[in-house]
This record gives structure tokens, C-alpha cells and sequence, in this order.
């Protein structure tokens, strides 16, 4: 979840399914923070906390860190002496951040003098071959011990999918079979769910030979992002963090 999915709805929505039985015992609960300043970053805390009904979060993430600024800005501005402090506090357990654009804006968050715990990016077939998060981010997170946790599985928009390019397990057996804590999945219908965990109990790691050959096979096509277009364009970049930057909503 995050601050501003859905103007905050889905945060709501989310803290009443956790309020009923006992789902809040039973559940991880990860939400990201929008602000990298200290107030700001604060005030969302406050907000999540109340929209999810729960007086912890378990793992709360610095969302979007999708501009080269922006680890200057959480440093800078007090976004991470607010998470610190958060934490200290007993109001989270864990410190991540999140982000699609490119493996060194991500290094360039690793390379902050901070603890973090977590670190979301995307992992897919196209991204094994294209401005590398597995590749460039992967290794040095489980170096140091931080969590990795996968994201945008099919492309973000799964037109991959749509265009017949690789098959959805294809898409699953490939993010299965790398080094990281877990997978975000988008889940749109109970068919979604249903096929996940169809897949999910079928999986097969993929050999080192499989996946020789499905890069070959997908190279024309992975070279130039137009399957992962949240790297190559701002069409994925959520109207909060354009404007923080400066950029039109």
C-alpha cells in the first residue's frame, strides 16, 4: 500500500479488512511514506496509521525514489531522521524504499549512510537484460543483508502478456527463481489469484539453460524497455513525486 494510492482510500480500505477478525495479528503490513521531509514524512505516518487502524506498521517504505535527488532529499530535508525517529518510537518495525526507474538511483540510495531493512524494485524477464535491477541492485542488497522484494512481475501494465511476447508463467517462474525475500503481484480478479497460486504450487525453478534461452529469445525485444516503460517514461511516476521535482502533475 502507500499514502496516496487512491488519495488515501486504499489505505482505508485496507485498515478495515485488517480490523476484522483479527486479520491485524495475522497480517505483514507495509505501507509507504510520499514526503522526504520531516514534517511531512510525520504527517503521513499519522495518516497511515490511522487509515490502517493500527498503532504499528510493520515495514514502511520511502516511496518512488525514482529521481537521482532524491536520496539528497531524504537526507537532507529529514525524511530519514523521521523514520529513525518512527522507529524509535515503536510506530514501525522496518525501513525500506522503492523505486523503478534505474538500478543507480538505487545505489545511490544504498550508498546513504542508513540502515535500511528493505528495498522494492522492479524484477522481470525484460529487466534480466535491460538497465539490470537484478543485476545492479540484487547482489548488493543480499551482501548486506537488506530485504529485496520484487515488483511489477509482467511489465506493470502486463502488455507483454497481452502481446503474446512470454506467457505469465514465464513471467512468475522467472521472478521465483532469483535471489530475493519476495514478489509484489498485481491481482486484479480471483482469476488472477487463482492463477497465481495454480502456478505458484507447479513451479519449477528455471535452469541456468531455460533462462539462456528464453534471454536470447527476448533480446530484440528487451533492449529498449518498451515493456518496462516506467524506466523509459513518466507515465508510471504518481503525480505526488512529479510535482516534488518540479514536473507537471
Amino acid at each position: 500500500n502507500a499514502w496516496d494510492y487512491h488519495n488515501g482510500r486504499a489505505e482505508e480500505v485496507m485498515g478495515k479488512a485488517l480490523a476484522m477478525d483479527g486479520y491485524r495479528k495475522k497480517a505483514f503490513v507495509m505501507t509507504k511514506v510520499c514526503d522526504r521531509d520531516y514534517d511531512g514524512a510525520m504527517k503521513h505516518l499519522e495518516d497511515s496509521l490511522r487509515r490502517l487502524r493500527t498503532d504499528v506498521i510493520d515495514l514502511w517504505q520511502f516511496h518512488e525514489c525514482n529521481y537521482f535527488n532524491d536520496a539528497e532529499y531524504l537526507q537532507e530535508k529529514g525524511g530519514l531522521r523521521a523514520a529513525l525517529e518512527a522507529k524509535k518510537q515503536g510506530k514501525i518495525r522496518f525501513i525500506g524504499f522503492t523505486g523503478h526507474k534505474h538500478p543507480k538511483i538505487h545505489r545511490k540510495m544504498l550508498a546513504l549512510d542508513f540502515p535500511w531493512d528493505a528495498c522494492q524494485m522492479p524484477i522481470n524477464v525484460m529487466d534480466h537484460g535491460f538497465e539490470s535491477f537484478r543485476h545492479e541492485v540484487v547482489t548488493e542488497c543480499n551482501r548486506r543483508g537488506i530485504g529485496t522484494i520484487g515488483m511489477k512481475g509482467c511489465g506493470g501494465d502486463a502488455r507483454m502478456l497481452a502481446d503474446g511476447v512470454v506467457t505469465v508463467e514465464e513471467c512468475y517462474r522467472y521472478f521465483l527463481s532469483q535471489p530475493i525475500s519476495t514478489q509484489v503481484v498485481g491481482l486484479a480478479s480471483m482469476e488472477h489469484l487463482n492463477k497465481a497460486i495454480e502456478i505458484a504450487r507447479a513451479y519449477k525453478p528455471m535452469t541456468a539453460d531455460e533462462l539462456k534461452t528464453m534471454s536470447a529469445r527476448l533480446k530484440a525485444v528487451a533492449g529498449d524497455g518498451r515493456y518496462e516503460m516506467f524506466k523509459t517514461t513518466q507515465r508510471f511516476d504518481a503525480g505526488h513525486h512529479r510535482k516534488q521535482h518540479g514536473f507537471a502533475e
